[in-house]
């Protein structure tokens, strides 16, 4: 059920609103939710999420009063379970404007784990950023750029500990099955790629043209059935000839990523990007979990997949300490007012092996979307953008 829709047609459109009226809404639209955080309790399943639901009162005109007034609106509150306020979100995705070039600006990284002597820590490594735009139409132009983020702790704690370990710029930390080093220092832009900047391209997105993106459907049943199916999984996976899919809980993690590529890395029209969020919201093994918060400290409303183990043994040798099972889930995040994509990463469910001293939720790698949008001029290259030593 659509439970947006259906608050929006059992209520007769009420009087325009006066200038103070639509002064306060704005104040109050952009003042920061203040929520508890849900309790979090551990199930056969994992951590599960206490389900609080978001609260969305709606106002109606009451009738006029013989002394020419009127009676007092009558309030009625309508709850939005985590479902109903992700569709909301998809809602506003869909009334979002376009324009003659899309641009976006995204991040990538994964945790490490150190272990100092006087304290564990975590930092994020292999981060790079790129920054790239395109006409919408061919002739227009196109461009990438690209840079690499120095390390640093991941939180203020990580941040302490490390301050405490005497504030190494160099870290030297175990990658699955190898040692691997980075440094507290990033690069500067440069162009990326062979195409670097071409003042004539443009009119392509992912080998898709405009033209492709603007005929995709926009029902979200048609749209599953484009990208989320069964033949798709298995192209995505190397699982073809007929093999069976990987477990469920992988192939909700690789349509949660999937729609994340689509909505995040190509100018889908808002339409589009709407009804890709509300099918994989009805994904088997997807789930609406409320708000969660991304690596830049923005929070959203969120899809996450079903948690499931990892074990980390000695086969390709490394430090003891990191081996063990713990559990992790994929989790989408998108902004509850515009519906742009924050970001998509793998969180801690359930603390183990390499991440035994890390709580829940602790984000384990992740690819970030600090800005993406559309705009009618064409976009500054990175040099004019600010400078950012940290994500």
């Amino acid at each position: 059920m659509d439970e947006v829709r259906m608050v929006r047609d059992a209520y007769p459109e009420p009087a325009p609103p006066t200038a103070r009226e639509i002064a306060r809404a704005k104040a109050l639209l952009a003042r920061p939710p203040r929520r508890t955080p849900p309790r979090l309790w551990w199930g056969l399943g994992g951590v599960v999420a206490a389900g609080t639901a978001a609260t969305v009162s709606i106002a109606l005109t009451g009738g006029a009063t013989p002394g020419g007034g009127s009676t007092p609106a009558p309030v009625r509150t309508v709850r939005l379970d985590y479902r109903g306020a992700f569709l909301a979100a998809a809602d506003n995705a869909e009334r979002q404007p376009t324009g003659k070039y899309w641009y976006i600006d995204t991040f990538d990284g994964q945790s490490y784990i150190i272990r100092s002597k006087t304290g564990t820590y975590a930092i994020t490594g292999a981060t790079s950023e790129t920054f790239s735009w395109h006409g919408v139409k061919r002739g227009l132009g196109e461009a990438y750029y690209r840079r690499d983020l120095p390390a640093h702790p991941v939180g203020r704690r990580d941040e302490s500990l490390w301050r405490k370990a005497g504030s190494p710029t160099t870290f030297r930390v175990w990658s699955g099955d190898h040692y691997d080093s980075f440094t507290a220092k990033g690069t500067k832009w440069s162009v990326d790629g062979p195409s670097g900047i071409d003042p004539h391209g443009g009119g392509d997105f992912l080998g898709a043209s405009a033209e492709d993106l603007q005929n995709l459907p926009t029902d979200s049943a048609e749209l599953a059935k484009k990208f989320l199916n069964s033949s798709q999984m298995r192209k995505a996976t190397g699982f073809r000839n007929g093999k069976s899919l990987p477990a469920p809980v992988a192939v909700a993690s690789l349509k949660i990523h999937r729609v994340a590529a689509l909505v995040g890395l190509s100018p889908t029209p808002p339409k589009v990007r709407a009804g890709l969020m509300r099918a994989l919201a009805a994904q088997p093994g997807v789930h609406a979990i409320g708000h969660d918060t991304d690596p830049l400290g923005r929070r959203g409303v969120a899809l996450a997949s079903d948690d499931r183990p990892t074990t980390v043994t000695g086969e390709y040798g490394g430090p003891k300490a990191e081996r063990g099972t713990y559990r992790w889930r994929t989790v989408v995040i998108f902004d509850e007012s515009t519906g742009a994509l924050l970001s998509v990463q793998s969180e801690l469910t359930k603390p183990g092996g390499p991440y035994s001293e890390m709580k829940p939720g602790f984000i384990i790698d992740y690819q970030a979307d600090r800005t993406s949008n559309w705009t009618d001029t064409k976009p500054k290259p990175p040099a004019a953008l600010p400078s950012f030593d940290r994500p």
